[in-house]
Parts: C-alpha cells; structure tokens; sequence
C-alpha cells in the first residue's frame, strides 16, 4: 500500500513491503515541500519500481494539500503570505530597462512570456475569491477587460 508521508518540511511517496514478516517502507519518490506528484515523479517512480502497482489518482488526490485559510497563524498560510510578499518585492524592483538590454533576448522574452502568465493566473485567483455572482456552472462569470492576450 503506496502512500504520501510528510517528514519534517517534506512530503514523501512511501510504500509497505513485507519482508521476513516485518514491514518495512519503501522510499519511492521525495515529493518536495509542497507535496506534489507530478508526471515526471510517476515516470520516476514506474521506471525505477515497474513491479509496484500504484494507483496514480487516488496518491495524487491524498497529496493535493488543501490551505485552511481560515487560520490566520497556521504555517501554510504564514508561507504563503511570505512568499506572496518576496514576489511583490522583485518584481517591484524589476525594471523594463532592465530587461530590454538585457545580453540575451531569449532571457527578455522568457521573463515577458512568464509575467503575462503571472497576471492571469492572478486575475483567476482574484476572481475565485472574489463574492460576486457566480455563473451557470459556478464559476466566474467574464467581465470584460479581463484577461487578454497582448503580442
């Protein structure tokens, strides 16, 4: 039976294995602080283990951690908070300058590419929290000037 054991401030992917009538764990995959499992820990993991049958869905649903933003002290808020607040400060000290001379216009259209992305997934997680009327199928219904794809 494979499941997701958190260690300290890492989550691993574990399995019990009877060997001499004592069970021992089998260490398949470390999953990282934020406990995800990822198709690239399943192609790990199947590689290196192919005779253990896992059940994919059901690990990756067990992993998927749910933040009880309810708390205001809890830990997993406090690191979201922090992190949320070291992103504002970089991104607040960087500047278009900055990037345009930068030595490699890959480099520049790469951070542009991954700003744009940035700001919408912000826009859906605003538009998640915010208690507006919510549509047909529960989500959010379109404003317009939301989200656009700029060239």
């Amino acid at each position: 039976m494979a499941f997701v054991r958190r260690k300290g401030n890492s989550f691993y992917l574990v399995h019990n294995v009877r060997r001499g009538g004592k069970v021992r764990q089998l260490h398949l995959a470390r999953l990282g602080e934020k406990g995800r499992i990822t198709d690239q820990v399943v192609k790990e993991v199947s590689k290196k283990h192919p005779f253990v049958e896992l059940n994919w869905r059901a690990l990756r649903e067990q992993a998927s951690q749910k933040i009880n933003l309810a708390d205001p002290n809890s830990p997993e808020v406090q690191k979201l908070v922090n992190t949320l607040r070291s992103l504002h400060l970089e991104l607040a000290d960087l500047f278009p300058p900055a990037v345009q001379i930068s030595e490699s216009p890959a480099v520049a259209k790469e951070l542009l590419v991954q700003l744009r992305l940035l700001q919408t997934t912000i826009q859906v997680k605003l538009a998640q929290f915010e208690p507006r009327t919510r549509g047909r199928f529960g989500s959010v219904s379109q404003q317009s000037g939301g989200a656009r794809r700029r060239s």
